[in-house]
């Protein structure tokens, strides 16, 4: 008896899972398998249908049925690792791809499948491995090129990111896909025009394009040019008008008005059952802003609640995790300042840090106005190279500060433009102000404070798309996380209090000329006027502060807290014994 069906009966199946109706395939290959219960042809089909209808378990299911019968099956093991990976079980789905390659060592689909599982996963350098295995079977592989690129970004290295985009777009030149995330590298490395251009191209190709839509809209914020950003956002919303982060970033710089269409909309949305929990936070935090524009303050604070909410439970965050790691970076710096650098270099990095939201951009906006000063923004590179050394994960030595030290410099050289000091204003990287002295004996370090209410409540309000941040979207935990950081600086200030310049936001607001000119004075550089208007500083800025720093230095932010003092029940109560 034939195992598998003919072809004539396969094609329909086939030719309705290829234009998409996949309800109809799926309806089609479980009635043929009555007839045909030993083809691993229609459980392949079975499963890909519904794995495209989202349908994981189900998928799962087939493909196994699929591999009970031909145990041999490296497509079979292939898709259930796609489905397995789509459901967010990374290890099995790599254990499945890892069964494919024992069938067939030279399935590339399966190396770059497995790259993608293993990115998700957080382990880049393991993924790229996987894709330039993919790409030794297939140098032709676009996709590889494409995913390598994403992995690359990850790990940090834009620029061989860059490179593996252009490589996917020499194979496939209508691959709209990598114009888009070649866009995001660009963008991270600062090159908004260029970015823009790239978002452009993946638009012409494929005019629908709504992620395009949203990027272009970022990297247009981020240059300055509001009005035109708010427009691509809004294109985006005439293509998929339930876009809940759409919603969001149009919120941050959208002013609205009563009966705005776009707030009665998102009401709609958050209502509507379908909608998943990312984009109900999307949603919340989108509405807050909107009801406090509107005046709306207890509704503002309630919707503001639920976004938070949201985010610590899909982020899974737990405080205890930070009050380990604040007491590993203690524990671990003594043998980290043993091994201290005595060297100097020509490339002079200068570490603006301090809490997020307590002024850090625009303190980086003032001292990058000066000729000499690149501002690079928030890098990364601290935490990816120097974290497991600072929180004790690896003994140090010597060589690891040498060694931590020579990847970094390499990569702030990338972003220099050419000049000899370079701002690097990632507020986190107070967690590892020991690490950075040791590896830079001749750093600059500009601590950044602010109110700490002002503070805290500027964290709960923002939605951060670092995922490292967890501790912002719950009241208690915010001002737990403050103390954290109090006592850490008070650490580092026991340490190195004569090195560590401290500079506070609202004296600098109220006393801008004095406040600057210290500034200079410390990062001992040569007097320019040009410190005294950071609004005209035309660099990108790609924080959550990027609106204010377009302004004028204004006084009074700090105080914007107090209209939703009665909502907090007392939270912010003990910030007044670190005030």
């Amino acid at each position: 008896m034939k195992k598998d069906p003919p072809s004539e009966q396969l094609q329909p199946i086939i030719n309705f899972y290829t234009q998409g109706q996949l309800q109809q395939a799926l309806s089609e290959s479980s009635q043929l398998l009555e007839r045909f219960p030993n083809s691993v042809i229609l459980y392949n089909i079975a499963g890909a249908c519904n794995a495209g209808l989202m349908q994981f378990d189900a998928a799962i299911n087939n493909y196994k049925q699929a591999l009970k019968i031909n145990p041999d099956f490296a497509d079979a093991y292939n898709n259930m690792g796609n489905a397995l990976k789509d459901k967010g079980d990374s290890e099995a789905a790599i254990e499945s791809y890892k069964q494919a390659l024992k069938i067939k060592p030279n399935y590339a689909q399966a190396y770059n499948n497995m790259g993608n599982a293993l990115n998700n996963k957080g382990d880049s350098k393991a993924a790229i491995q996987s894709y330039k295995k993919a790409l030794k079977i297939k140098p032709d592989y676009a996709h590889a090129y494409n995913n390598m690129g994403n992995a690359l970004s990850e790990k940090g290295d834009l620029e061989a990111a860059i490179e593996s985009y252009k490589q996917a777009l020499k194979i496939k030149p209508d691959y709209a896909q990598a114009y888009n995330n070649m866009g995001i590298a660009l963008k991270d490395r600062g090159d908004l025009e260029a970015a823009i251009e790239s978002y452009k191209q993946a638009l012409k190709i494929k005019p629908d394009y709504v992620q395009a839509y949203n990027n272009i809209g970022i990297a247009l914020k981020d240059k300055g040019d509001l009005e035109a950003a708010i427009e691509s956002y809004k294109q985006a919303l005439k293509i998929k008008p339930d876009y809940a982060e759409v919603y969001r970033n149009l919120s941050n710089i959208h002013r609205y008005k009563e009966h705005d269409e776009y707030f009665l909309k998102m009401q709609s949305l958050c209502q509507s059952s379908s909608v998943s929990d990312e984009q109900r936070c999307h949603l919340n935090f989108a509405l807050s802003k909107a009801s406090e524009d509107l005046n709306e303050v207890s509704q503002s604070f309630n919707y503001l609640k639920i976004g938070n909410e949201l985010r610590k439970k899909i982020l899974s965050y737990d405080i205890k995790k930070d009050i380990e790691l604040f007491s590993q970076l203690k524990k671990s710096y003594p043998s980290i300042a043993l091994q201290s650098v005595v060297e100097s270099s020509d490339l002079k990095p200068i570490f603006i840090l301090g809490m997020p939201r307590s002024g850090t951009t625009l303190v980086e906006q003032i001292v990058s106005s000066h000729s000499e000063v690149t501002g690079a923004g928030e890098l990364s590179y601290v935490s990816k190279f120097g974290g497991p050394t600072a929180r004790g994960a690896i003994k140090p030595n010597a060589k690891m500060i040498l060694d931590f030290r020579q990847r970094y410099l390499e990569a702030l050289k990338k972003r220099s433009d050419g000049r000899s000091i370079v701002t690097d204003k990632m507020p986190q990287n107070f967690l590892y102000v020991g690490l950075i002295f040791s590896a830079f004996p001749d750093a600059k370090v500009i601590h950044v404070n602010r109110d700490p209410a002002a503070t805290c409540w500027s964290n709960y309000k923002h939605y951060f798309i670092d995922k490292g941040l967890g501790y912002c979207y719950d009241l208690d935990d915010t001002v737990t996380y403050f103390g954290l950081y109090t006592d850490l600086m008070q650490f580092w200030l026991g340490h190195y209090g004569d090195r560590i310049y401290n500079i506070n936001y609202d004296n600098l607001t109220m006393n801008q000329d004095d406040e600057t000119r210290k500034l200079i004075e410390y990062l001992e550089l040569e007097w320019e006027n040009d410190c005294l208007s950071p609004q005209h500083n035309k660099r990108s800025v790609r924080t959550v502060s990027q609106q204010q720093v377009r302004q004028k230095v204004y006084q009074g932010s700090s105080q914007q807290w107090h209209k939703f003092e009665p909502y907090l029940n007392g939270a912010f109560d003990q910030l007044t014994e670190l005030n």
